[in-house]
């Protein structure tokens, strides 16, 4: 082994998962996922070599050939003939996939990738609004007022309130027919309801301010509005994010 892959072994230190996890490659892609966010390997910067690769995590070139296989489809590298596996810039990267937005998001200290998020899902959830206005039936105003009466009730409790929240703009978006546009905020979501970073802060207060914005969308839905309920919607989303990332300290840079 050469100088370089000694030192390139020695800053990659062997994971607590190593030898244990019963799919080899999809754990090496986790973590190298990881480590390439994180900068540890920085773009424009070749990956170890495989024999590296190999000890480092104790898995043979087969599993560290198909991780590298899984990067690739993720956007995170590229393979070069004679200049070995390069580490992409994050412009390439795949910012809809499970495990690079999850570690962009953690490795993010300024919440510049949740207000992208945010802007991405008011952006399509305002659409969706504006045709459930044109096209929703008593059935779905009828859920949509039920939805906004029992988070009256709900503003105490905010794990319940945000169940119902959920299923309020879920009823919005299944109302629409987008099922690509739904499935894209629901896939985002996913991967930061659960996140305190996106969840920000939980007060009474809060819920009550957030369930009027929901009550604003109902009633221009309910009264045929597809501008002024897409315009409620934009408010909303936009308001509610503000609030909730404001105990970072740090402003948001939400587009308008």
């Amino acid at each position: 082994m050469t100088p370089s892959q000694e030192t390139a072994l020695e800053n990659l230190a062997a994971p607590a998962w190593a030898r244990r996890p019963t799919n080899l490659a999809t754990a090496v892609t986790a973590e190298l996922v990881e480590r390439i966010v994180r900068g540890v390997h920085p773009s424009g910067t070749a990956l170890p070599p495989e024999p590296v690769l190999c000890e480092t995590f104790s898995v043979s070139r087969t599993v560290v050939r198909e991780a590298v296989k899984i990067l690739q489809e993720k956007g995170l590298v590229q393979v070069r003939q004679g200049a070995g596996t390069m580490v992409t810039p994050p412009s390439m990267w795949d910012m809809l996939d499970e495990l690079v937005l999850a570690a962009t998001i953690a490795e993010d200290d300024s919440l510049a990738i949740l207000d992208d998020l945010v802007v991405t899902r008011r952006l399509l959830e305002s659409d969706m609004a504006n045709v459930a206005a044109r096209v929703a039936g008593q059935e779905t105003l009828d859920r949509l007022r039920a939805l906004v009466d029992r988070m009256d009730e709900l503003v105490g409790d905010h794990v319940t309130y945000h169940e119902h929240d959920r299923a309020f703009h879920d009823t919005i978006m299944q109302a629409s027919g987008n099922r690509i546009a739904r499935g894209v905020v629901r896939a985002l979501e996913s991967q930061v309801v659960n996140t305190a970073r996106y969840m920000g802060r939980t007060e009474r207060s809060l819920c009550v301010a957030s369930n009027r914005g929901h009550r604003r969308i109902y009633e221009r839905i309910a009264a045929h509005d597809p501008e002024g309920a897409a315009a409620a919607m934009f408010t909303h989303i936009t308001e509610a994010w503000v609030v909730r990332r404001s105990g970072s300290g740090k402003p948001a840079r939400l587009q308008r």
